[in-house]
């Protein structure tokens, strides 16, 4: 039996079916491909500011050590976090560090420049450290050591101080000036530069009968 020229033509046509499909699919995809928006320009990252990100108020911060002994404690009038350089600008500040060896440190300043836990400070306008007097092992007493001057920079955890301002030391009783200062107590070295003067108090007479 013939079969009828329309049924061979849909025969033929229904074998290119899927080419042609596949034709217009690939077509439409080009087509998409071509006219989709392009992708907006990336935006440049922000450039780190020099702007705090949070305030403390009459504030007090300690740390201690494994066995639970405080070793530092920061506090202040007005604190100002700078995230950029992971410091904090203190009013007032005011620190008080103890050594290993019981020895206590004091620091206090107009305004301070610390890091987070007050190991190392900028004491700026009135700044003043001091180191306690202690007795030592041997039995000998190390007399008390006081920094004074418009700037100083504290490392608590080192013993250490300098400055490149004029400073006036007090070692004990003794009383020294200088335009810069470099201690290092765990060096047991003191270097003070430009004009230096120094007045010094007799030791106290030993006692009657000794």
């Amino acid at each position: 039996m013939t079969r009828p020229p329309w049924r061979r033509g849909w025969e033929s046509f229904t074998i290119y079916l899927p080419v042609i499909l596949m034709g217009l699919m690939a077509l439409a995809s080009w087509w998409l491909v071509r006219n989709a928006p392009s992708a907006l320009p990336s935006v440049a990252a922000r450039a780190p500011v020099h702007e705090p990100d949070y305030f403390m108020k009459d504030f007090s911060v300690q740390n201690f050590d494994a066995a639970g002994r405080m070793t530092r404690q920061l506090q202040g009038q007005m604190a100002r976090h700078y995230p950029d350089t992971d410091t904090l600008e203190i009013d007032g500040v005011q620190i008080h560090a103890k050594a290993p060896d019981g020895r206590q440190t004091r620091a206090t300043a107009l305004r301070g420049l610390s890091n987070g836990d007050g190991s190392e400070v900028q004491l700026f306008g009135n700044a003043r450290v001091t180191r306690e007097a202690m007795q030592l092992p041997d039995g000998k007493r190390s007399p008390e050591l006081r920094f004074e001057g418009e700037f100083l920079h504290a490392w608590t955890n080192e013993e250490r101080v300098l400055s490149d301002k004029p400073v006036v030391l007090w070692r004990g009783t003794d009383r020294f000036t200088a335009d810069r200062l470099d201690y290092d107590h765990l060096e047991q070295v003191m270097q003070l530069n430009g004009r230096v003067r120094g007045v010094m108090q007799p030791a106290p007479a030993a006692a009657a009968g000794r």
